[in-house]
């Protein structure tokens, strides 16, 4: 019997196919798509899911001095004339950063090699949109994980919803519980 399904594709397009669906399942915590991708979906999805869970508290609390520019009331950078050239001025502040112990590190990385970047897109309306990168690392330890510390397994959830009008493959919603 197969590992897995072959989904009527090629290696490159099914894990294209798995990493895009994986990523908006995450992000938006519930998709549609037929039930076979959805059964090895949920396979990939828990996996990870997992691996940040057993890592999440996985971190160290370091004190760095860092360089800030110094800002005025407009939020502009406070510039001085030094030797001929204007130099902006700069405040060392004290911040806490996390530090990633070794094995946390190595689950991102792994989780990262799995997952798409995404980016949000804002404003429409404007003639410029705004778009950011979302950081689905800190997303999927800081938002998912503590979500299902206490639960053994079974993050996501499978309904069915009836079959599609065009070939009727059984179509199902698979969501994050």
């Amino acid at each position: 019997m197969a590992e897995n399904r072959k989904l009527g594709r090629d290696t490159a397009s099914r894990r294209a196919l798995l990493r895009n669906q994986v990523t908006n399942l995450l992000y938006h915590g519930k998709i549609t798509t037929t039930d076979a991708k959805a059964k090895e979906l949920r396979k990939i999805a828990e996996g990870l899911i997992t691996l940040a869970i057993k890592e999440k508290d996985n971190f160290e609390e370091v004190k760095v001095i860092t360089k800030v520019p110094k800002k005025d009331k407009e939020g502009q950078r406070v510039k001085e004339v030094v030797n001929g050239k204007r130099v902006t001025i700069y405040d060392e502040v004290e911040k806490i950063i996390k530090k990633d112990m070794p094995s946390r590190l190595n689950a991102r990385r792994q989780i990262m090699s799995y997952i798409m970047p995404v980016k949000e897109v804002g404003n429409l309306d404007k003639k410029r949109s705004t778009t950011k990168n979302v950081n689905m690392m800190n997303r999927l330890f800081e938002e998912i994980a503590p979500k299902y510390t206490e639960r053994k397994g079974g993050y996501t959830r499978i309904t069915k919803i009836g079959p599609r009008r065009g070939d009727a493959a059984e179509m199902v919603v698979i969501e994050l519980v």
